[in-house]
């Protein structure tokens, strides 16, 4: 019943405008990851595309799933149908405890443990690998992700690094350096017994999210007072609508809330605290790492950090935004998000290359 919620509120994605005006093709399935655990995917291609581009697959953040982050159904808001109009077959996933996938012990008390850590999605990650390679014929993949899924993404390129071509990261935390306004020891999701460790009291296994939740921290980092100006009111609609669409319980909550497991704001404690989950050395891929000028997740040092540790990838290339923001890939084209899929189209274009040894 749960996905099937999840299936009808994806196809009235489809009868929107954007797949009316477009030669955009898409379909939702499901794949596997380990017992008792299924995963949502979405792809996204353009049948008219003729380039012979990787296959893409796209990660989400710490709390809004796959298609609510890069599939919107209004112009500007699908970052999926721009890389498949540029001749890539893109796949969007929904982690485990996200979206359309498996909720292991989401329906029970928020009180315990944060669910759903980066080993759990790392393995999540490589069942998405194995079936774009069934489904495309290709031996490995571009990974492109946003914030945690740029952790994330690059968590799986570095224990994998033979089954990924390119990998994009932007706006995402690496560790290796201490200091954080808001995530690490000096901010509210420390534990204030002991402020090295995370506040598992009040994250608890599951938050839930409003859709006024949303908007506080893009608001803050628009440098302009005109927030209309800077980002589609249309866009931001449909990425309220959709966060809330992704979880079939969020009606039954007043107001209503999704859920999203806690495990990736303790992972991002501790990136944030200075310690890292992986170390990007063993990396082989092309690499392009971009970062907002007005980002307030990552920091300048994760990119400078990040990009002297990828001594084996065959490129490393790092792209700062002047004043874009944490969601520059939905703001407004004159507003970062065209130098962004500028710079993320040209980067996928370039052939994958075997790193020298």
């Amino acid at each position: 019943m749960r996905f099937l919620s999840f299936a009808m509120a994806t196809a009235m994605a489809l009868l929107t405008p954007i797949q009316a005006g477009a030669e955009i093709w898409r379909e939702d399935f499901r794949v596997s990851s380990e017992p008792g655990i299924e995963l949502a995917l979405r792809e996204v291609r353009d049948t008219d595309a003729r380039a012979a581009r990787p296959p893409v697959i796209l990660l989400h953040g710490a709390r809004v799933p796959g298609v609510a982050s890069f599939d919107l159904p209004v112009e500007g808001g699908s970052l999926a149908a721009d890389l498949a109009r540029a001749g890539h077959r893109v796949f969007v996933m929904d982690a485990r405890g996200y979206g359309g996938s498996s909720r292991p012990r989401q329906d029970g008390p928020q009180d315990g443990q944060p669910l759903t850590n980066s080993h759990e999605i790392v393995r999540d990650i490589g069942a998405v690998v194995s079936a774009v390679e069934r489904r495309t014929g290709s031996d490995r993949v571009a990974l492109l992700g946003w914030a945690t899924g740029g952790h994330w993404a690059g968590m799986y390129a570095a224990l994998h690094p033979e089954r990924v071509s390119h990998l994009v990261v932007y706006n995402n935390l690496y560790g290796a350096t201490r200091g954080h306004p808001s995530l690490g020891p000096d901010g509210e999701n420390a534990d204030p017994a002991d402020r090295s460790r995370f506040n598992v009291a009040r994250f608890g296994t599951y938050r839930l999210n409003t859709a006024d939740s949303l908007l506080p921290s893009w608001d803050r980092s628009i440098p302009a007072r005109d927030k209309a100006g800077w980002r589609d009111p249309a866009v931001v609609e449909a990425y309220l609508k959709a966060a809330l669409a992704s979880d079939p319980t969020s009606t039954k909550r007043s107001p209503p809330a999704f859920r999203a497991p806690s495990g990736a704001m303790e992972d991002s404690f501790y990136l944030a605290s200075g310690r890292q989950l992986w170390d990007a050395a063993s990396i082989t891929a092309r690499v392009l790492i971009v970062r907002s000028g007005n980002d307030f997740w990552s920091r300048p040092e994760d990119v400078t950090a990040l990009a002297s540790h990828l001594a084996n990838a065959v490129e490393v290339r790092t792209v700062t935004i002047p004043n874009a923001t944490h969601y520059v890939h939905l703001d407004r084209a004159e507003h970062g998000r065209a130098q962004f899929l500028s710079e993320v189209t040209r980067f996928l274009a370039q052939p994958p290359l075997a790193a020298a040894r």
